[in-house]
This record gives structure tokens, sequence and C-alpha cells, in this order.
């Protein structure tokens, strides 16, 4: 059995309430769970104290029982200090252009700042005459 530490959503539509709850990794999201832990308050302001709500005894607990935080919770529990900060996990690359594109915005970069000199050093040099 897998344990997890993640939220459980509650709350009306378009005003979200999370549990932070412990359950066994094949239980549904809102379904059943072994502990609650903690709660989440999106809606409050980020430095509101009730906003993030942790148990820390029972999370501590749990985990030196071998429970394993979701992404969300982890960044939680770093804030407690309670668990080492998440990797980010890095960024696709899907919004850049493909790569022939960008040799041809390279090349065009070159062509405008090879121009943009060759104009400098024609206005520097001082006319024949």
């Amino acid at each position: 059995m897998s344990l997890k530490i993640r939220m459980s959503r509650g709350g009306a539509k378009k005003r979200p309430f999370y549990r932070i709850v412990i359950a066994d990794s094949r239980y549904p999201r809102d379904g059943r769970f072994i502990d609650r832990v903690g709660t989440f308050d999106p809606m409050l302001a980020k430095d509101h104290p009730n906003r993030v709500k942790l148990d820390l005894d029972r999370l501590k607990h749990w985990l030196s029982m071998g429970a394993t935080p979701s992404d969300r919770v982890a960044r939680f529990l770093h804030a407690a200090d309670l668990a080492p900060k998440p990797a980010i996990p890095e960024q696709t690359k899907k919004n850049l252009p493909k790569a022939k594109a960008q040799e041809r915005l390279k090349a065009a970069e070159e062509a405008k700042k090879a121009a943009e000199e060759a104009a400098a050093a024609a206005a520097a040099a001082p006319p024949a005459g």
C-alpha cells in the first residue's frame, strides 16, 4: 500500500476548498482517505494565516511511515520546514519555433546587424572630396 499526502477537493462550484489527507494512491481524489492532516483555502489571501493549516505532528508521523507528498503539498511542507523544496520540472519547448524557423530568424538578425554596422561605418567615414 503506497501512501500519498494529497489534497481532496471540497467546497462549492468556483469556491474551492481542499483538505490535505493521507490516502492510498489507488483511492479516488475525493474518495476514501486514512487521515486528515490539514486544510488549504485558496480563496484567502496568500499572507492570511488560515490559508494553509497543517497538523505538524500527524504529518511527521505519516512522513516517517513512508507517505510521499504530491507536488503542491510538498511546497506546503517545505514552507513548514518539514521537507526539502520540490524540484521544479523543466518546461517544454513546444511554444518555440521549430529548428528551421529559428535558423531563419537568426539569419535575419545577423543580416540586420550587418546592415546597421555598414550604415554606421558609412556615416563615420569622412566624405571624399
